[in-house]
């Protein structure tokens, strides 16, 4: 099922890249999500705000039909805002899926691995010049 996902969002084969060597993002492999994959439902949202929120159905849930994927979104107390969120967030969830580590939020993640331990090496160089620039000016 995977298989044909994949074929779908992505009709020619695309080159793999290696991300460890890349300084950006590559967004050309997130899938574009099609309005006919998409099933649509607004419900009754839940949580602080009283009546004002148990009234209205403005939570949007977003089901992906070829991956089975539910997203539900309440974030704000529009409609259309609460469609346009569930649809960023079903579009990450289904580069995660899809593209597995070659996904945009991982390689987010990996860039910012690569700066943290760019920044713990510089620190502990500095530490280490510091040391030595002590032991080497104390008088004995």
């Amino acid at each position: 099922m995977l298989k044909s996902v994949v074929f779908r969002y992505f009709p020619r084969p695309f080159p793999s890249l290696s991300i460890a060597c890349k300084s950006t993002i590559d967004y050309s492999r997130v899938p574009r999500i099609l309005d006919e994959d998409v099933e649509v439902s607004f419900v009754r949202g839940s949580g602080p705000g009283g009546q004002a929120v148990n009234k209205t159905s403005n939570c949007c849930v977003l089901r992906h039909k070829p991956t089975g994927i539910v997203v539900k979104c309440h974030i704000h107390r529009s409609a259309s805002q609460n469609r346009k969120e569930a649809r960023e967030i079903l579009t990450r969830k289904v580069d995660n899926l899809i593209n597995g580590e070659f996904s945009v939020e991982n390689q987010e993640k990996s860039l910012e691995r690569q700066k943290s331990r760019e920044s713990d090496r510089r620190r502990k160089k500095l530490q280490e010049l510091k040391r030595l620039w002590k032991e080497r000016e104390q008088p004995d």
